[in-house]
């Protein structure tokens, strides 16, 4: 089941957070639930996905996109995913996501959220590529940074996004069938 108190909380906690610029970090602290663990008592790596979701509305929030999604009756949608696993985050473990913007191109936003545990470890981390969607399409980055009051070049993707970004340009869609 969708986190929906959970995310009403950090709707209220981030309300009257300040702004962030467009590749700013949103840093917010969670638990992790019975809910949220495996048959291992740690978080599911499914719910990991859900919950980062926890991390990157308030992030949207903050930067001004949720309003402009509001009055423009756009959609905020996940267009792929890469995630690493690296350390188990157990049941009632204490962690924060953080998610910023890195990039964007002609038709996507680039994502970077991580959670880390109190020891400063990361436990995992996420590369999303967002897209914004009206009712014919995909709504290009340009028109969202218009939408915003904005006018900002992209920042240079690391190498390791671009490599991402060069690989899901291979990748066939649909996928091929036996």
């Amino acid at each position: 089941m969708y986190p929906v108190i959970r995310m009403i909380k950090e709707l209220i906690v981030t309300r009257n957070a300040e702004p962030l610029p467009l590749t700013g970090t949103h840093v917010s602290q969670h638990i992790c639930w019975p809910q949220d663990i495996d048959i291992w008592m740690e978080l599911n790596n499914g719910r990991t996905l859900t919950l980062l979701d926890l991390g990157r509305i308030p992030l949207a929030h903050r930067i001004g996109l949720i309003e402009v999604l509001r009055k423009k009756r756009w959609a905020l949608t996940m267009a792929g995913v890469s995630v690493r696993y690296r350390r188990r985050i157990r049941t009632f473990e204490r962690f924060e996501i953080r998610s910023r913007v890195v990039c964007w191109d002609d038709k996507f936003v680039y994502l970077e959220q991580s959670m880390w545990k109190r020891d400063g470890e990361c436990a995992n981390h996420a590369l999303y590529r967002a897209a914004v969607t009206d009712g014919d399409g995909i709504v290009t980055p340009t028109r969202i940074l218009a939408a915003l009051g904005q006018e900002a070049e992209s920042p240079e993707p690391p190498e390791w996004i671009a490599n991402w970004i060069a690989a899901e340009a291979t990748r066939p869609w649909p996928p091929m069938q036996d």
